[in-house]
Parts: structure tokens; C-alpha cells; sequence
């Protein structure tokens, strides 16, 4: 692997301990919040606050764990009024002061936060169906049920004597079909009149929240696109008609894809395939691009008068909490917070191009390729092929330093957006359902036998890493002939079929909708060697699946590995295992490197 000798490589401790994670950005009494995921921590999330002149602060308690699973993905973990916390944790909901000690509430577990007039609104999960309840924030904390369904809810958002929520049934995703509904509410008083807004079986209505000036606005994907939208209380507008998607697939709750400044003007996030641009759409209805440092934006913004609160992250700025300042001059930038540590400022990092190959005629698929860091620009090397999981997911132009630290090591990485990624709109995203384990693992193998047919992959050294999704893809990609020599699945599905009895409530739609195309990873088709890295606390793909193909595997002398992570549930690469399993996803490939080489 021809790497420059001044190429100084990414060490195990660095890729895992600069991934933090932030989310969730909140915006109250002019104090900006948001979680923050420290890996060397433990994975335990925080709840951090910043104001002007105060600097940056954490305002949980430390070692508490700000999270929930409600719809097994979780989301909308806090709320903020006055000082006072109203956290989602272990064991239920707690309340307390700013840096104090937070006491239970209630035992149940509740996401999507949201505060009413003297009440805590969240979303309630149970085997049995959804419930938006409201919890009163005086007294003895009284709770009361406000909507309840057999399927799903979520964004409860108060208004002027009205209450707006999502709800989608437990036959669909919140991407296929949802509904905004809006009834009249008052505090402690009872829903009443609810009306149906918008959404349907054809069309996704997501993120409802009221304007300034008392509409109600939501994103629809009716025109093919997550657009905005206003409701005036009689008729439904579009806000503004933009190719792109100005929302992302809602796997977690809270998502809030856009934001009211106070001269009037909406700023939203946009995704174009793999990049995403910050716009402003002023009252009649223009759009105008903002000029920023960054490629990927979370679908997480908060304004503060006329500046923009946001997360961003590009292939050579790894994620900021960032205030936008979007007065009438060039919009500033400020940092508040950043996920660099002083260890890797000094790396050489590899940044990717885009890469569009043809798979049939009417279809191409877009990867991002990261050359090995330092290589020429004739580069030539082992390649691994990244499908991301979702699928409904996308590769993203920001720093990943897990790529990092496999470019730093002689290797080139690329990340494809295969079909039914989202940035592209509604038909390509719905077009895998029925064809799973068949076209994406098509549009990955494309891409592998363009850079193999370029000159770049050296032969028998290209590989392929999935993780959940992603790593069933990647294991039918090795259960056929095709241009990659070894497979790493990490968190795997391993039988759809199966799938649809074990995965949470929340997702059993979509597996009922992905399944029909290639069927269970079978091991008298493997043809490969596999590493397989999964968590042993997983709720989402089964340890029992992996473990059961990987005795078949071993029955038959395929060559394999079973890496188990204690207590490791299914986000490996931010858990306590991230270390260990990148360190053997590296010797996975290296030995298959020098049996290559041998050969």
C-alpha cells in the first residue's frame, strides 16, 4: 500500500474518541441547548447549554444518560424552560435544575418533549400503540392522555388554542405516509374537533410547527420532494417549491428542518444527494442560498432573532455547533463548540470527489470516493466499498474519521448512494422496496468494478462494509460472484423474513416493505471471508441471526469471524466497542491484503 511516509496515521484512540455526536439543538429564554455524545465517556449523551458571555456549560448532571427509545430510535430527549430540565433517561422522565441533581417524574418512557402552557407534552409508546399525553408542571404532575392510536405519533406542538401532531398507521413509515392533524386545545382541557391537514398514503407529512404569524406549516413530500408547506386554517400553500429535500427520513423524533428568524424570513436545510445547503425564503416566497463552510447540516436548526443555530461539518471540518448570523451582510460564522481534539490537527486528511457511474440505462448512482491520504493523484489501492445503513440513509460530504483512519492506513473508501438512499426524492427512495439485496447491492458492485476498470482498486483487494441495512447488503454481495474478495457486517440483518417478527414496532413496516428481493443471506452462498461485529444488547437486528449463519459458515469451512460486544447495542460505531471493532475491521482487510498478495 503505497502511502507517503509523511502521512501520519489516524491511531484507534483518535477515530473513536473525535466521533462526538451532537443533536437536538433548543433554543429558550435566549439559551441555546443540545446533546453531545462523547464516546471516550462512555457513549453517555449530555445535555450542554451555551449563552452569550456564559461560554459553554453542561447542564445535566454528569453521567447522566439524556436519552429514550421510544419508536427504538428515540428523539426530542429534553426540554428547557426558566433553568428548570425536563430530561428522558434511564428509568423515565426526570426534572431538575440547570447543574443539579434531576428527580423522576414518571417511571414511563416518553420522547419528543415539547413544553405547553404549564404542561410537559411528550409522545408515549407502548406495545399497544402511541399516546401524546401532557404532563401538568404543577401540583402532583398530574398526567393525562390528549390522542391516542394503534399506530404512531409524534411532534406534539401547541399553538394559539390548538395542538398539531404527526400520525402515520402501524402498516407505514413516517417517509411513506403521514398525516398533520390539528385539533382546538387548551391547557387541561380536552382535545376536540381534530382536522386532517395534509398527508396520506402517498404523501409524507412531517414537522408541523406554528409560524409567527399563527399558520401552521409542515413539510410534504407531495411534489416528489420534501417541500415546506402553510395551513392558514383553511386552505393548505406551498411556502416554496425547491428541488431538494428540505426534511430528512424521520427515523428519530424532534427533527426540526427549519426555523422562523424574526424579520419574517423561514431558513431551512436542503439536501442534494450527498450535500446539504442552508436557504432563506422570504415572504414572497424567493429562495436564496447561504454561503457556509459546511456540506452537511443536521436536520437540527434553532434560531435566535436573526441568527441561525446549526450543526455542521464538512470532509475537512469535523461537526460544529455553529451560530449563523444572517443580518443583511454576509452571513458570519461563529463556533461555539467543535468535535476536533488537538491529536489529529496535524493529519492529512482525504478528501472525497463524486463519482456518478452508470448502473443500467435508466438508472446511475452517486458515490463519494476517498483516495488513500497523501496518495497522487493516479492513485491505485485496496478499496472499501461503505453501504450505509437506513437504507433510506445517504453517504454525507463531512469528516468522518473512521474513514479517516482507513485512508491513513493505504486504503481508499467509498460511500454509495444506492438506491433507495434519501436526497434524491420520493420514487428513488420507495424504488427498493421488494428489490433489497438485489439493485443496492447492484449500484455497490458498479461502483466497484468502475474503479477496478479505472485502474484505481487493485484487484482482489476491493471489500465491502455495511452496517444494520448495510450489512445485509454487504452479505449478499459476497454470496454472489462479483469484485469483492472479503465483507465486514456489522449490526446485520441477516433474514428479513425473520426480521419482521423481532424488529421494534416502530419498523416493522419497513421491513415488510423491503423484503421480496434477494431473501435470507443463505451460507452455502457465501463465497467470501466475513467479519462479523455485533452488539449483544442489539433490539434492532438480532445477535441470534448472525450467530446462527456464522455456525452454518463455519460448518462448511468458510472463512469467518465473530466479534461480540458485551452490552453493545446497535449503534457500534459511537459505543464502548467502536475501538475494538475498527481495529478488527482493519486486520479483516489486512489479512486479505496479504492472502492477495500471496496468491
Amino acid at each position: 500500500m503505497n502511502v507517503a511516509d509523511s502521512v501520519a496515521a489516524v491511531s484507534l484512540g483518535d477515530a473513536v474518541s473525535a466521533s462526538v455526536s451532537y443533536d437536538q439543538l433548543r433554543v429558550s429564554d435566549g439559551t441555546l441547548y443540545w446533546l453531545e455524545t462523547r464516546p471516550d465517556a462512555g457513549g453517555v449523551t449530555t445535555l450542554t447549554r451555551w449563552r452569550g458571555g456564559e461560554g459553554v456549560r453542561d447542564a445535566s448532571p454528569a453521567g447522566f444518560n439524556v436519552t429514550n427509545s421510544v419508536h427504538a430510535y428515540g428523539g426530542g430527549s429534553f426540554a428547557v424552560a426558566e433553568g428548570w430540565l425536563w430530561c428522558a433517561g434511564e428509568g423515565g422522565l426526570y426534572e431538575g435544575r440547570h447543574g443539579g441533581e434531576l428527580d423522576l417524574v414518571s417511571r414511563a418512557s416518553l420522547g419528543d418533549l415539547t413544553l405547553g402552557d404549564g404542561e410537559l407534552l411528550a409522545v408515549r409508546e407502548s406495545d399497544h400503540g402511541d399516546e401524546l399525553i401532557a404532563i401538568s408542571l404543577t401540583g402532583t404532575r398530574q398526567r393525562r392522555t390528549l390522542v391516542a392510536s394503534r399506530g404512531f405519533l409524534s411532534a406534539p406542538r401547541p399553538g394559539p388554542s390548538s395542538l398539531a401532531w404527526s400520525a402515520w398507521s402501524e402498516r407505514d413509515m413516517p417517509w411513506d405516509a403521514c398525516e398533520v392533524w390539528v385539533a382546538s386545545y387548551s391547557p387541561h382541557g380536552h382535545i376536540e374537533s381534530p382536522v386532517k391537514v395534509a398527508g396520506g398514503a402517498d404523501e409524507s407529512a412531517i414537522e408541523p410547527r406554528w409560524g409567527p404569524d399563527g399558520a401552521l406549516y409542515f413539510m410534504s413530500d407531495r411534489s416528489g420532494w420534501w417541500n415546506l408547506f402553510r395551513w392558514d386554517g383553511d386552505k393548505v400553500e406551498a411556502v416554496a417549491s425547491i428541488i431538494g429535500e428540505c426534511a430528512a427520513e424521520p427515523w428519530e423524533l424532534g427533527y426540526a428542518s427549519y426555523d422562523f428568524l424574526e424579520d419574517g424570513r423561514i431558513v431551512v436545510a436542503v439536501q442534494d444527494g450527498p450535500r446539504h445547503r442552508l436557504v432563506l425564503i422570504d415572504s414572497s416566497g424567493a429562495v436564496r442560498s447561504v454561503e457556509l463552510p459546511y456540506t452537511s447540516i443536521k436536520p437540527y436548526l434553532a434560531a435566535l432573532g436573526t441568527t441561525v443555530a446549526l450543526i455542521g461539518s464538512s470532509p475537512t471540518v469535523a461537526p460544529q455547533i455553529a451560530l449563523v448570523h444572517l443580518g443583511d451582510n454576509d452571513p458570519q460564522v461563529e463556533v461555539l463548540a467543535k468535535s476536533e481534539h488537538a491529536g489529529l490537527v496535524r493529519v492529512k486528511v482525504s478528501t472525497p470527489t463524486e463519482l456518478r457511474v452508470r448502473v443500467t440505462d435508466s438508472r446511475e448512482v452517486l458515490a463519494l470516493v476517498y483516495p488513500p491520504a497523501g496518495s497522487p493523484a493516479s492513485w491505485r489501492a485496496p478499496v472499501i466499498v461503505r453501504a450505509h445503513p437506513g437504507p433510506t440513509a445517504s453517504c454525507l460530504l463531512r469528516l468522518d474519521w473512521q474513514a479517516q483512519f482507513f485512508t491513513s492506513r493505504g486504503f481508499a473508501v467509498v460511500d454509495v448512494d444506492y438506491l433507495g438512499s434519501t436526497g434524491y426524492g420520493r420514487a428513488f427512495r420507495e424504488s427498493l422496496y421488494g428489490r433489497w439485496g438485489l439493485d443496492d447491492v447492484d449500484d455497490c458492485a458498479a461502483v466497484a468494478n468502475h474503479l477496478l476498470a479505472a485502474g484505481q482498486a487493485t484487484p482482489g483487494q476491493v471489500f465491502i462494509r455495511g452496517a444494520s441495512a448495510g450489512g445485509y447488503t454487504a452479505l449478499h454481495a459476497v454470496a454472489q460472484h462479483g469484485p469483492f474478495a472479503a465483507a465486514t457486517a456489522i449490526s446485520a440483518i441477516v433474514d428479513p423474513d425473520r426480521w419482521t417478527k423481532t424488529v421494534p414496532r416502530f419498523q416493522r413496516a419497513h421491513a415488510m416493505r423491503l423484503r421480496g428481493g434477494a431473501g435470507r443471506v443463505e451460507a452455502a452462498a457465501v463465497r467470501r471471508p466475513v467479519l462479523f461485529i455485533h452488539g449483544t444488547a442489539d433490539e434492532v437486528a438480532m445477535m441470534e441471526d448472525v450467530c446462527e449463519l456464522a455456525d452454518h459458515l463455519a460448518a462448511r469451512g468458510v472463512p469467518h469471524e465473530l466479534l461480540l460486544l458485551s452490552d453493545v447495542g446497535h449503534y457500534v460505531a459511537t459505543s464502548t466497542g467502536a475501538g475494538a471493532a475498527l481495529e478488527a475491521e482493519l486486520a479483516h482487510y489486512r489479512a486479505a491484503v496479504a492472502a492477495a498478495a500471496t496468491s
